[in-house]
């Protein structure tokens, strides 16, 4: 695999606090459920480009040659279209929300952790993907999923997908792992040596390994979590946080751990995995026998936008063949358009990253927003919202 591009895309990203908090529950078949939000409506027909369009993006999605002149795709959308790009670079999911919350923004690249709190709360708008030819060609496992459509109705447009994996030192863990017990039941055997990831949506990674090792839960969905179930997985990563050495946000930083050896069992990304396996760290990553959580970012259009007309074009433009197939090499996950891998440099790349494998992403459990209304569609109980777990992820962490 040719590792510069993503090796820039990763000085891009170093400062990512969750670069792509994502998804669903399972695959783009199973739209959210529990969720009624404000009556708006999609728009039906594109008018006049407005001239600009102001984006809330994950760093290394909107590059117009400022961070490396040999990565641009900006350029060649405002010549095309006539709208110039206006971008800011967010952090986390949280500061994503609060800006789309100001209307000076007219699409965000929402991670699975904010899209359905900009459903519910009205701050994005249903999207029309008639108007999106390219909308077409995107892989139907991102399609009408549980973290961008309520009810059939689309919210935005897929851009990419990516799973959560479990990464180990291959000469200093034996056996090789083949569950997340490695790094829940079993961290005692690398106490210090464990790294887990720094975000309150990791508590979905317990509770996915909860579902089978304790099935008397009645785990459906990690998303999902009544009272009693969100207290077993906190309690469970209570007592990892004890084997735990370091939490990453920063994947640069995970690298350097398992190159170094500080960290030699954990959570991580296949772009990490490639870049630590080039730079000489004994490593492999794998989907344990529980399956994985994962990600999958979608644009979406502010229901205030001022440049609507323009933001459509930019969606359709970012997930076009070409385009998407350099966003994808660039940042490093697998991507949304089914004709983008024609057109990777590295001939390789959707192979490494699972793009066409729809049987590999049945067992990735997207990222997706906890709310009360139990997403797995229960109706008899209250599911813990996400606000509860970032108080928690507070207090695991001690």
């Amino acid at each position: 695999m040719r590792l510069t591009p993503t090796l820039k895309a990763a000085a891009a990203v170093a400062v990512l606090l969750a670069a792509t908090a994502c998804g669903s529950s399972g695959t783009g078949s199973s739209a959210s459920t529990g969720l009624n939000p404000p009556d708006l409506k999609a728009q039906s027909k594109l008018g006049k480009t407005e001239g600009q369009v102001n984006l809330v993006a994950w760093a290394g999605y909107v590059e117009d040659g400022s961070n490396d002149p040999e990565v641009d795709w900006v350029g060649d959308f405002e010549k095309q279209t006539g709208c110039q790009v206006n971008s800011k670079v967010a952090a986390s999911s949280d500061e994503m929300v609060k800006l789309m919350k100001t209307g000076q923004y007219d699409a965000v690249s929402a991670s699975g952790d904010a899209s359905l709190r900009l459903i519910a709360s009205g701050d994005a708008a249903p999207v029309n993907t008639a108007l999106v030819p390219n909308y077409k060609n995107v892989f139907s496992g991102l399609k009408k999923g549980a973290w961008n459509s309520v009810k059939g109705q689309m919210y935005g447009i897929p851009h990419g997908r990516g799973a959560n994996l479990l990464m180990y030192n291959t000469q200093k863990v034996a056996p090789a792992p083949t569950s997340w017990s490695a790094v829940f039941d079993d961290a005692p055997a690398n106490k210090g040596h464990v790294t887990a990831y720094d975000s309150p949506i990791y508590i979905a990674d317990a509770a996915l390994y909860l579902k089978s090792a304790r099935p008397e839960l009645k785990i459906k969905d990690p998303y999902a979590l009544d009272q009693k179930q969100f207290d077993a997985a906190v309690d469970l990563l209570k007592k990892q946080n004890a084997n735990v050495g370091e939490y990453w946000s920063d994947y640069l930083k995970e690298i350097s751990a398992f190159k170094s050896g500080d960290s030699v069992v954990g959570t991580t990304w296949q772009v990490i995995a490639n870049l630590a396996a080039g730079e000489g760290a004994k490593v492999k990553a794998v989907v344990p026998e529980e399956g994985s959580t994962g990600w999958s970012d979608t644009w979406m259009v502010s229901a205030e936008a001022k440049h609507p007309n323009c933001a459509y074009k930019w969606m359709d433009w970012i997930i076009s063949p070409k385009v998407n197939a350099q966003v994808a090499e660039y940042f490093g996950e697998a991507p949304a358009n089914s004709e983008a891998c024609r057109y990777t440099s590295d001939k390789s790349f959707c192979d490494t990253f699972h793009a066409t494998d729809e049987g590999y992403w049945k067992n990735i459990a997207f990222w997706n927003t906890p709310i009360e209304q139990c997403l797995d569609g229960r109706t008899d109980v209250k599911c813990v919202p996400y606000a509860k777990w970032v108080q928690a992820w507070t207090e695991i962490k001690g």
